[in-house]
C-alpha cells in the first residue's frame, strides 16, 4: 500500500493494523508525509524495502533492455535518521537473521513505526506484465 494511502486507512480504521510496504524510490517521492505522521500521531506501520534503485524501472531494464541501467541507481539518505527527526520509532536491518525480530518488534509497538530492510540490488518483483502485453502473457519470473 502505497505510504498517503496507508496513512489514511490507519485514519479511517484506527483499530486495524496498517502497514505501507514501500521501495526506496517511491518512499522517497512521499517521504514528507512523515509530518503527518508526527503532526497526527497515526499510528500506522512503515517498511522500506531499500535496494538502492528505482526497483520497478531497474526492473524494466534488467528485464527487457539488456541491463543497460540508466538514471535508476539512487544514493540514499539516513532513513532512520530522518524518522527519528520526526519522532518515530525506527530501525535498520540489514541481515537476514534480525529480520524476524526487527517485524516482532514493529508489530508489537503501538506508536508510529518506520522499518528499513536492505535487500539485494537485484531483487525483483512478480507478476507483472510486460508492455504491450495481455494478461495471458504475464510474467512469474
Amino acid at each position: 500500500m502505497p505510504f498517503p494511502a496507508a496513512i489514511g486507512a490507519k485514519m479511517g480504521a484506527p483499530e486495524r493494523e496498517v502497514v505501507a510496504v514501500i521501495g526506496d524510490g517511491g518512499y522517497q517521492m512521499t517521504i514528507q508525509e512523515l509530518g503527518t505522521i508526527f503532526q497526527t500521531q497515526t499510528a500506522v506501520k512503515i517498511v522500506v524495502l531499500n535496494n538502492d534503485f528505482l526497483g520497478m524501472v531497474r526492473q524494466w531494464q534488467q528485464m527487457f533492455f539488456e541491463k543497460r541501467y540508466a538514471s535508476t541507481e539512487m544514493v540514499n539518505p539516513n532513513f532512520v535518521a530522518i524518522a527519528k527527526g520526526y519522532h518515530l520509532e525506527a530501525k535498520k536491518v540489514d541481515k537476514r537473521e534480525d529480520l524476524d525480530a526487527a517485524v516482532a518488534e514493529m508489530i508489537a509497538s503501538d506508536k508510529p513505526y518506520f522499518l528499513e530492510i536492505c535487500v539485494e540490488k537485484e531483487a525483483n518483483v512478480f507478476p507483472m506484465i510486460p508492455a504491450g502485453a495481455s494478461v495471458s502473457e504475464i510474467r512469474l519470473n
